[in-house]
């Protein structure tokens, strides 16, 4: 049958337009970054407003990433099924709403019920915009393509961290998430100008849909070297976030930075990680992923355990500390999903991608509560034992380096794109 709608190759998508296309998917990729990450320095309001303890919080963090790591593992399931362009189009309004939700929420439950909402519908955001980019952009041209939608992280890091928390500083808690509901509106309105009927990947394949989808799960799932990869995966997540969400408590209960302070702590970390990141991706290509990672997972080591150990230190220690965790933290990810990418077999690496999506967040989910478990206050309000949520920290790391040496790497041919 010859469909209505013209198909959309990426030959017929001028470079204006295509540029368009990912400023549009980096600023979703934002959104959906941000609107994680700016409920970790929110806990010190969070913890007296709602009069909630540390563990409380650190299940409010880990709600968001287990939701929405059972989203991506069903997503696997129907991804390719539906046209790229509508499925994304409903899954970012409901992220919206549920955004919004957060930001309305009178209680501690009716806050934790919108988190796993936001993470339900925001778990495939990741995935499926980078298998837009895929559609969409040839192969020779796809790293650059690939760079522009990554830099969401940086800059939510930079910019949306700092700002959101100076909204809730001298606004209220809830004012940073109306503020990405906010994004999310103007966003789905350029994604719908801006992006091409994607849809030819549905086509002579309606019947056999389903026996495709699981066939190339148990593929995925049999093959011993991408169970490697997703355990290389977890021990990547699993580094660093039984110390994550829990920076800003430390930073205000031990170290004694005031909450204005915070944000400056954020975009410190924040341009530093953009500064490197353009080095270390230089020396990664240069020197050999397994080579850098290695050296990245070590160094990483020393900002991990000092974090921990700042208590009564002066402020422009823990300004350096934290920077130079949060460059070694997000460096050693360029060369770790490097040799992530590489380690899928080509044929199967949409499906690889989109399970280890799920994988990175289950293994974030469950770090943070690990962290929750360990850390405590005493009765003055001080947090207790954080450093040894760090050894758990450097242990993944340690069992990550171990586990990157036995990784087979697979070319990327063009055939894989």
């Amino acid at each position: 049958m010859t469909p209505t709608t013209p198909q959309t190759t990426p030959a017929t998508l001028s470079p204006r337009r295509e540029l368009w296309l990912l400023i549009t998917l980096a600023g979703i990729q934002f959104t959906h970054i941000l609107d994680f990450m700016i409920m970790m320095p929110l806990g010190p309001q969070l913890t007296q407003l709602f009069g909630i303890s540390d563990a409380q919080f650190g299940a409010l963090v880990s709600a968001y990433t287990l939701a929405a790591g059972l989203s991506g593992l069903v997503a696997a399931t129907y991804i390719d099924r539906f046209g790229r362009k509508r499925l994304l189009l409903v899954l970012y309004v409901l992220f919206g709403l549920a955004t919004l939700a957060c930001g309305l929420a009178p209680s501690y439950g009716a806050l934790m019920m919108a988190r796993i909402l936001a993470g339900v519908f925001g778990g495939v955001l990741s995935a499926l915009s980078h298998t837009i980019v895929a559609d969409t952009v040839p192969f020779e041209r796809r790293g650059r393509a690939m760079s522009i939608v990554m830099t969401s992280f940086s800059v939510s890091t930079v910019a949306g961290v700092p700002l959101g928390l100076l909204l809730a500083t001298h606004l209220n808690w809830h004012a940073p998430f109306f503020g990405i509901a906010a994004l999310c509106v103007l966003l789905a309105v350029a994604a719908a100008a801006t992006m091409p009927v994607l849809d030819s990947h549905l086509r002579g394949q309606r019947s056999s849909a389903s026996l495709e989808v699981f066939g190339s799960l148990r593929a995925v799932l049999r093959d011993p070297n991408h169970l490697r990869a997703f355990g290389f995966s977890a021990l990547l997540m699993g580094t660093g976030f039984p110390v994550i969400p829990y920076i800003t408590l430390f930073m205000q209960s031990n170290v004694g930075l005031r909450a204005d302070q915070i944000p400056y702590l954020y975009l410190c970390g924040g341009v530093g990680t953009l500064l490197a990141a353009r080095w270390i991706g230089r020396i990664t290509d240069r020197a050999g992923k397994v080579r850098v990672f290695k050296a990245m997972a070590w160094l990483v080591l020393i900002p991990l355990m000092g974090l921990t150990l700042l208590q009564g230190a002066p402020w422009w220690l823990a300004f350096m500390v934290s920077t130079l965790f949060f460059v070694a933290m997000s460096g050693r990810m360029i060369p770790g999903m490097a040799l992530l990418t590489a380690a899928a077999r080509p044929e199967l690496r949409g499906t690889f991608m989109t399970l280890n999506s799920s994988v990175q967040s289950a293994a974030m989910g469950l770090a943070a509560l690990v962290g929750a478990s360990i850390i405590s206050r005493d009765p003055q309000g001080m947090i207790q034992n954080y450093w040894v949520a760090a050894l758990v920290g450097a242990a993944a790391s340690l069992c990550s380096i171990a586990l990157a040496a036995r990784l087979v790497v697979h070319s990327n041919t063009p055939a894989a794109a």
